[in-house]
């Protein structure tokens, strides 16, 4: 029969089996004589004070197995140092390294990071420090700390065929942004004959597509092709379809995709938000319809995505509703949710919608967040509720350049003047850098309130900074108010100092000219940007009909109105239609006139009446003056009504 101590250690510290024996033994048991005049010596956590079992006392494997059981109880539950008492002085004992192995975990969950060193020099001094069960405790324990080269000399000394350590080791490589070191790692890991599972690949594939080494990441893909169970396995594909998604490979990825026999809410996701990155957007919404037809959960990032995404391509009735649909279907409005829901607010004008969102934004306290406020400002004052913005505003604490945009251009876009002046002054007093859409949303606010003078103030102060220089937006906004207030040679200037121009730019410049009735160079003007290859919209062609309107340049202003349907596919529009009974009435030609007016499928305006009345008066055409005039009241009665 085999002895009972087999497992037992050479030697156990006295007061370790003392814990272990149960009463009735003690009991039995006569305590040695005192030597009273011997001390005691004192003793450290790992005393190498003990007694030797010998091998015929008849003592059960319980007190192993108790002696084990004390100390992993008392390391599970934070009694560490009770369970470093408990181990103090083993010398290699065989159940010493599960003992250890908890006593890592406990020093790495507790951030004891002076008593696991100490634990780590008691495993040197054991000649455990290659032991299979060790290594991946001391690597975790390192890694826990930050220490990831101590934990990689651990892995790459211990030359141990299982991946745990390396696994470990290469996360927290990947977790730290050391993606070359993780790649590193895995190289040295097959140098080192050590395969790779299923936990070892998708860390590597992460450092593959966060630095899109595409390249290195298919020599991945091999290696897991090569192994059959891999290729079936859920965890590596998503992290192969994530990989080749993120490094622009999407074909590869959305063929990984199909072929996964059973996918989950993160192959789904996955795939989704690789479209959604790219701007894929028709995609991304196919895949999302297929993932509710297959009835997969979806979360709360993927109802974003979509809802984004259709915020981004104009659908704002889209992910209006997809925000209904999220409220209705159980889940929980983030404050990214409540942003994308209050943007599509904001565009179609549905403030009633906007309000209800802004109610479950103070009930979830997503309300908290500034963008969120910052998103409420706009709808508020995009649908002319400038009081509630400004209260939003108010509320917000730490106002950034984006909270001022928001209520400046509110009560700009209203020709609130006083107030936005007021409030632009009052963001510069704050020390708050204005940035370009600021200052756009100022200067055409000065155009339009005939205020040439804060318009030149803001022009020097965008002359004085090297970050607005050749900017696009500010050089159009400047443009226009110059244009606007008649100093059409000041925006010439401009014009003629851009190196680029968009249709924004010829527009302005072509209305200006316009308004100063120099018709023939804004003529010129819409040549020169038909030859850029610049197509006009239909604000371009009033301000070119009514650039000939006002000179009186009428076979170009006819060919143009020809022009807009035949070659730019514009359909006039009552504008348009308008532009055409001025040319017309300048020119005297007011049969012509009032041909437009009754031909153009359009219920004449006020403003249209009295065009042509004026015409007529100039012209002394009584005839079609007081035909017009009877339209004119009979149009003023329907009003009225």
């Amino acid at each position: 029969m085999p002895s009972p101590f087999r497992k037992l250690p050479r030697s156990l510290s006295f007061h370790q089996i003392e814990r272990c024996i149960p009463m009735k033994w003690k009991e039995s048991i006569k305590p040695p004589p005192l030597d009273v005049g011997k001390k005691p010596k004192p003793q450290s956590c790992f005393s190498n004070e003990t007694i030797v079992l010998l091998p015929d006392e008849k003592t059960d494997n319980c007190l192993v197995d108790c002696l084990a059981i004390t100390l992993k109880d008392s390391a599970r539950n934070g009694r560490l140092f009770k369970a470093l008492r408990i181990f103090s002085s083993s010398a290699y004992p065989v159940f010493v390294v599960d003992s250890l192995s908890s006593l890592l975990l406990s020093c790495a969950n507790l951030e004891l990071l002076r008593q696991g060193k100490q634990l780590h020099a008691q495993v040197i001094t054991w000649g455990l420090h290659k032991s299979q069960a060790l290594v991946p405790k001391l690597v975790s324990f390192y890694t826990t700390f930050g220490f990831i080269e101590e934990a990689h000399f651990i892995a790459a000394d211990s030359n141990i065929l299982h991946p745990l350590p390396w696994n470990v080791l290469i996360s927290s490589y990947v977790s730290e942004g050391r993606y070359d070191e993780a790649i590193f790692a895995y190289k040295e890991m097959g140098h080192k004959r050590v395969i790779p599972d299923r936990f070892t690949y998708p860390s590597v594939l992460k450092a593959c597509a966060e630095q899109s080494n595409l390249e290195f990441g298919r020599e991945v893909h091999k290696s897991i092709n090569a192994t059959t169970s891999l290729k079936r396995d859920l965890f590596v594909q998503n992290a192969l379809v994530s990989m080749h998604g993120k490094c622009g490979d999407l074909e590869t990825a959305r063929s990984i995709f199909e072929e996964i026999p059973d996918k989950d809410e993160v192959s789904w996701n996955s795939i989704i938000s690789q479209y959604a990155s790219r701007g894929m957007w028709d995609q991304a919404f196919e895949l999302f319809e297929s993932m509710r037809v297959a009835g997969m959960k979806l979360n709360i990032i993927t109802w974003n995505t979509i809802a984004g995404g259709c915020l981004r391509t104009g659908n704002f009735v889209g992910a209006l509703k997809l925000i209904r649909q999220m409220r209705t279907g159980g889940v929980r409005l983030d404050h990214v949710a409540v942003i994308i829901g209050l943007g599509a607010c904001s565009r179609i004008r549905e403030l009633k919608s906007g309000k209800v969102i802004h109610g479950f934004a103070i009930r979830n306290a997503s309300i908290e967040y500034d963008n969120v406020k910052n998103a409420l400002i706009t709808l508020y004052s995009r649908c002319g509720d400038l009081t509630h913005a400004y209260v939003v505003f108010r509320l917000v604490k730490g106002k950034n350049v984006i909270t001022w945009n928001s209520i400046i251009s509110g009560f700009a876009k209203r020709d609130m003047s006083e107030e936005a002046f007021s409030l632009f002054r009052e963001l510069l007093l704050a020390k708050t850098e204005p940035n370009y859409v600021t200052l756009a949303c100022i200067l055409p606010l000065c155009a339009r309130v005939a205020n040439p003078k804060h318009g030149r103030e803001i022009h020097g102060y965008i002359a004085t900074r090297a970050e607005f220089r050749g900017n696009l937006l500010l050089c159009n906004a400047l443009i226009e108010m110059y244009s606007r207030t008649g100093s059409v040679l000041i925006a010439r200037r401009i014009f003629d100092s851009m190196e680029t121009r968009d249709l924004v730019t010829y527009t302005s410049m072509i209305s200006g000219y316009g308004s100063q009735g120099k018709g023939g160079i804004a003529v010129d003007l819409f040549e020169e940007m038909i030859k850029c290859n610049i197509k006009p919209d239909d604000v371009a062609m009033v301000a070119i009909l009514s650039a000939c309107a006002r000179s009186r340049l009428v076979s170009q202003g006819q060919l143009f109105f020809e022009k807009m349907v035949s070659v730019y596919c514009i359909t006039p529009s009552l504008e348009h239609f308008a532009c055409m009974v001025d040319l017309y009435g300048r020119a005297g030609l007011l049969k012509k006139a009032k041909e437009v007016i009754l031909t153009m499928g359009y219920c004449p305006t006020e403003q249209m009446w009295a065009m042509l009345i004026g015409a007529c008066r100039v012209h002394g055409n009584t005839e079609i003056g007081e035909w017009a005039a009877e339209k004119l009241l009979e149009v003023s009665k329907q009003r009225d009504r």
